[in-house]
């Protein structure tokens, strides 16, 4: 029997991060000075940061 082309494939996983606080960090958009700027920010301290890897 073939095997299923990578087209074909329909698994697909977000990844969740979680701050040292133990709130989830979400990605946000801000328009700033004509530029869209993505910053990460905690849900429950609201520490924001650049990306989700620099809570660590």
């Amino acid at each position: 029997m073939a095997a299923a082309s990578k087209n074909a494939r329909t698994t697909s996983s977000t990844q969740k991060f979680f701050c040292s606080c133990g709130g989830e960090i979400k990605m946000k958009t801000l328009f700033e000075n004509g530029k869209v700027k993505t910053i990460a920010e905690c849900e429950k301290c609201k520490r924001s940061e650049r990306r989700p890897s620099d809570f660590k």
